[in-house]
């Protein structure tokens, strides 16, 4: 077998492969089974996973989490109530997160579709200079839908 170490790389039996990581205080780890020979290195095993560990907690810090606030209106939504919502959506986008705005139509109030479609996209041109419209409104069952994400800075 391939044995690889800090001092250098050489073909040795496992024996003698054994040996050397004890006269090293080390592990002898199996790297790579499938090659010919198969290749082992000489690491300290305990020092290797805590640097992988502390890998995948450097690139789990780095991701950024998508953070979606949903915002509910009516199809009636009056004026004050929707300058109210706005306010809070240009918040939320402020801080950077996705706003989810739909309109729920409860009952019979699903005849007034236009006027859902209507309300959403004056609240998606209120929101023009914080973010960006990801999809058009559209209707799933009975909720009429938009997506705006934040502008990057």
């Amino acid at each position: 077998m391939r044995v690889v170490w800090d001092g250098g790389a050489e073909v040795l039996s496992i024996k003698e492969a054994l040996k050397k990581a004890d006269e090293s205080e080390m592990d002898l780890v199996e790297i790579s089974p499938n090659a010919d020979p198969p290749v082992c290195k000489i690491i300290d095993y305990k020092k290797f996973l805590f640097e992988q560990k502390k890998k995948q907690k450097e690139l789990k810090a780095k991701q950024s989490k998508v953070v979606i606030k949903e915002i509910r209106m009516g199809p009636n939504t009056e004026d004050h109530d929707f300058k109210f919502k706005l306010k809070h959506a240009i918040s939320f986008l402020k801080d950077g997160a996705k706003v989810k705005a739909y309109v729920f139509f409860k009952g019979r109030s699903i005849v007034f579709k236009e006027r859902g479609e209507i309300l959403l996209l004056k609240f998606a041109q209120e929101l023009e200079e914080y973010g960006t419209l990801e999809q058009m409104p559209k209707l799933e069952g009975k909720k009429m839908l938009i997506m705006i994400n934040p502008k990057k800075k």
